[in-house]
């Protein structure tokens, strides 16, 4: 009995100094946490880094500041690679909820900016980030991981490809309207005087905007050798009897078909009619309103297209069924009622640079019909270089991709030699004939 009492007596005390120990060492971490963290923020970087590394060592789990902090210590003080990566792997370990997405794309700029790691390395590493949020990842390794993607699966897997793709846009396209929707907030009374914050503010969304708008153009240059009508029509050929009941396949389909011209193919119209059947929406009837005035049945689609578009509330999905109402008036050659469309489009979101865009292009479309020689015809190009003007302006997400049409419609403008023929002068405003019936000032390309 006395054997049993004194071991149990032994067990108390190892137990009472155990959490003794626990104790002094919560104690000893926080203190020693707020002599960091103060000293840090106060820029006393050699004082910091000693209680720095003894929380990495005896405290990895007190705080995430630890490591937002340490990232600091280790990269830009110490500038030591393999202190850096040891703050990465244990931010990951012991707060692997606070932003992983943003984390592992942080973790993956570094080993790559500093040679650590090896390509597929880095790849593993943003694979993760892509599948906790991509929304959350850097601009540039959205596109870097897509490339990826590209690289690896574009002869073996190119759906994999497509549906990387369609994720990384939406992904893209939910950050825009964000933005869009802010930007519009702040610019919607054009005689209201921004203060300061709200000029920060401003430039900041347009910036970001700019940002997601080159990506989503360079993730377009990349698929755009894969994703051709050849090689997807007999693509959605064969999957079509697998996926023809689920309707995120079938909206990808029938809209990359729709960007990449495929509408002719009857392939097209299958894939829109079974996304219509499947998924009565607004996006499925605008597709299938095209299919109807195909077949002849224009009473029916115009009826199609007001039922989508009268479905719809957000301002910003209305203006894109209108600007696509105004892509498919223009395929079938009805300019005027393209641009009707487009303007339509815009009094839902006025920022919408694509609009102006789609107005420049339908006026290029005319140059041969609405002048009669080639400083009439040529003086057409000015109207199409102020939507674009008016696009790169309003619309920092398509400003790169406004600029290449800003640069082709100027170059088409015409010579002095040109203007001087015509007795006309440079500065001076001229009416285009025709349907377009805009005044503009003459201008020349520079030759």
């Amino acid at each position: 009995m006395k054997k049993i009492t004194l071991l149990l007596t032994v067990i108390a005390l190892f137990a009472i100094g155990k959490t003794n120990a626990q104790d002094d060492l919560t104690q000893e971490c926080t203190i020693k946490y707020n002599l960091f963290k103060g000293d840090f923020q106060s820029k006393k970087y050699v004082d910091a880094f000693e209680n720095w590394t003894f929380l990495m060592d005896k405290c990895p789990d007190l705080s995430v500041n630890i490591y937002k902090y340490g990232s600091t210590l280790a990269q830009d003080v110490k500038k030591d690679p393999i202190l850096s990566k040891k703050v990465y792997e244990q931010r990951l370990k012991y707060f692997s909820t606070d932003n992983p997405a943003k984390v592992h794309s942080d973790y993956a700029d570094y080993l790559a900016d500093n040679k650590l790691a090896t390509d597929e390395e880095i790849f593993e590493i943003l694979q993760k980030a892509y599948k906790i949020s991509p929304r959350d990842m850097s601009v540039k390794n959205i596109y870097k991981y897509f490339q990826g993607v590209t690289d690896k699966f574009k002869d073996t897997d190119p759906q994999r490809v497509f549906d990387t793709y369609d994720d990384v846009l939406e992904s893209i396209g939910e950050k825009l309207d964000d933005y869009t929707t802010k930007i519009n907030e702040i610019t919607k009374d054009s005689t209201k005087v921004l203060d300061n914050k709200e000029k920060r503010l401003l430039n900041i969304y347009q910036t970001n905007s700019a940002a997601l708008g080159q990506i989503e153009g360079g993730l377009d240059n990349i698929i755009s050798d894969i994703a051709t009508c050849d090689r997807l029509i007999p693509l959605y050929k064969r999957e079509f009897e697998t996926f023809k009941k689920d309707p995120i396949w079938l909206r990808r389909a029938v809209s990359r078909l729709f960007n990449k011209g495929c509408q002719e193919d009857p392939m097209f119209e299958t894939l829109a009619k079974a996304y219509a059947e499947s998924t009565p929406s607004s996006d499925s009837y605008s597709f299938y309103a095209g299919i109807l005035e195909k077949n002849g049945d224009n009473s029916g689609a115009a009826a199609m297209r007001k039922k989508a578009f009268d479905l719809e509330t957000d301002p910003l999905k209305k203006a894109r069924y209108k600007l696509n109402f105004a892509e498919q008036a223009k395929q079938r050659g009805q300019l005027a009622n393209a641009r009707v469309l487009a303007r339509e489009a815009l009094s839902y979101n006025p920022n919408y640079g694509k609009a102006y865009l789609l107005i420049g292009r339908l006026y290029q479309a005319s140059v041969n019909d609405c002048g009669k020689n080639e400083f009439e015809k040529r003086m057409v190009y000015a109207a199409a270089l102020r939507q674009a003007q008016k696009a790169a302006s309003i619309d920092q997400s398509i400003s790169s991709v406004a600029a290449k049409y800003i640069a082709s419609y100027r170059g088409n403008l015409p010579d002095k030699k040109t203007i001087f023929t015509y007795g006309a002068n440079e500065g001076t405003p001229y009416t285009i004939k025709c349907w377009i019936n805009e005044t503009v000032t003459i201008e020349s390309s520079g030759k």
